[in-house]
């Protein structure tokens, strides 16, 4: 099955053909740098990371374009309300945003360019809409005509008729139409500007894309993404400016991605319903938030709820166990095949877990359907194991094969990059934590049940293994003597 995606503009399926064969050029539009990144940046990012990830195990050389916008009215009053510049702002929160994909695991972009040095290029093609009749001036401001552009809104499916009958009736006079939007904002008393022919001033936001995408990917290219919320109007405004300024197809394929919601309403700063991701990563192992993100198709919407975490963490450590448990099955001797009934469908599925993998990502990048196909082996492996309490002989290469498989899986979601007893001792570390009884507590009780089983007062031990499991604490009594571990 060859890579089909979910166009935005088509509203369909389509088949992945590349402008260039072997090459793909891929545009996301990055953050506002003002503040904090929340969990719904996380999934913008790593929805994207993984798409990059995947076209490169599929074999095609890409070139990834990620901006920062340095420069927004957000910024600008960021940096009056703190009695700084718009430039302290933008570079301290450049900083946090990479250091938040970088513990989540992202790929760095191939180029993670700046709207601000890209100001030349802004002006350029804004000179551009002008002479080509899709932009005016009006008292240092430069705005985009829609009317000019008969398929505006051809990306959101809206209706400019529609639209103008709603639109407010205090709009800027100025405007020929009350949609037209703005491409360059003179500058006003006390906020950063730059000369143009028009003036001094600064740049609107949906020109700075543009500027970005074309300087470093071309008039045209194969995939623009980002957040559901973008298709209008900021995507729908950069299809306008760059097809009115270039007068071809500006891109191919538009993907985005679904909202995080919370009590089903987008989760938003705006809203004021958000959780940042240093807050989360406070709670949760950067692999669990990427397992939780991953574990939906990427255009669904997602519930985030520390429940839904615990549970994205519950399904995470049952790989990993797994994991651990193939490693040590590997230290065992091996039994005999006929013993072990489940060795045949085991072989069977780890041959077609890289194919279905495959088949599934080519699928609009199905992670939730990749996911399962993987837990599908998983159960496999776990009752072959628990048949003979080892591996056939015949098995035996099955799980190396199968370890390759996952380190391969693990490469394009970045999952499973931990080792499997690391990522156990964390999570038991973790419970340990928040237990309600001490473990210097649980090795004096441990001390008594050895007392009084000495002396076969059984019913005391008997009442200390009672009350441990009440506080989630389970016994194991071995050879060596009695650990524990939290239910």
């Amino acid at each position: 099955m060859a890579l089909r995606l979910y166009n935005t503009l088509s509203g369909e399926k389509e088949p992945f053909v590349p402008r260039v064969a072997g090459k793909v050029g891929m545009y996301v539009c990055g953050v506002t740098v003002y503040d904090f990144c929340h969990v719904g940046h996380a999934r913008a990012g790593i929805v994207f990371d993984m798409i990059y990830r995947y076209l490169r195990f599929s074999g095609y050389d890409v070139t990834y374009v990620r901006n920062y916008t340095d420069i927004d009215d957000k910024i600008i009053n960021r940096a009056n309300q703190e009695g700084t510049d718009y430039r302290t702002i933008a570079d301290r929160y450049i900083a946090t945003f990479d250091e938040d994909m970088d513990r989540l695991g992202m790929l760095r972009p191939t180029i993670e360019p700046k709207a601000t040095d890209h100001v030349d290029d802004i002006i350029s093609i804004i000179q551009r809409l002008i002479d080509n009749g899709h932009a005016y001036t009006v008292d240092g401001d430069v705005y985009f005509a829609v009317e000019t552009f008969p398929t505006y809104l051809k990306l959101s499916g809206r209706n400019l008729d529609d639209m103008l009958a709603g639109a407010r009736v205090d709009v800027d006079e100025r405007k020929r139409n009350p949609m037209d939007f703005a491409l360059w904002k003179g500058s006003k008393p006390g906020e950063p500007f730059w000369q143009s022919p028009w003036g001094t001033g600064r740049p609107g936001w949906h020109i700075e894309c543009s500027a970005m995408s074309m300087r470093f990917l071309g008039p045209s290219f194969d995939i623009h993404g980002g957040g559901k919320d973008l298709v209008f109007p900021h995507h729908e405004n950069e299809i306008a400016q760059s097809e009115g300024a270039n007068g071809c197809r500006f891109v191919n394929y538009w993907l985005h991605n679904g909202f995080v919601n919370i009590n089903s309403e987008k989760m938003s700063k705006s809203l004021g319903n958000f959780f940042t991701i240093r807050e989360v990563l406070e709670l949760f192992d950067p692999e669990t938030l990427r397992f939780f993100i991953l574990q939906a198709h990427y255009r669904s919407p997602l519930d985030y709820s520390d429940q839904n975490l615990r549970e994205a963490q519950a399904g995470l450590s049952r790989i990993y166990e797994a994991l651990a448990a193939l490693d040590l099955a590997l230290e065992k001797p091996a039994v005999a095949a006929a013993e072990l009934p489940s060795a045949a469908e085991f072989t069977e599925k780890v041959a077609g877990l890289l194919p279905r993998f495959r088949e599934a990502m080519d699928d609009d990048f199905n992670t939730a359907q990749a996911l399962g196909t993987l837990f599908d082996v998983i159960r496999t492996l776990n009752r072959l194991l628990a048949e003979g309490g080892g591996v056939s002989s015949a098995s035996r290469a099955d799980l190396g094969l199968l370890r390759d498989a996952v380190a391969k899986i693990g490469t394009v979601l970045g999952l499973f990059l931990i080792k499997p007893a690391d990522w156990l001792a964390a999570r038991e570390a973790e419970k340990v934590q928040h237990l309600e009884i001490s473990p210097e507590e649980i090795e004096g009780l441990i001390v008594e049940r050895a007392t009084a089983r000495k002396n076969k007062d059984f019913k005391r031990s008997d009442e200390i293994r009672d009350y441990l499991l009440s506080r989630d604490i389970q016994l194991l009594d071995t050879p060596q003597g009695t650990t524990w571990k939290v239910k």
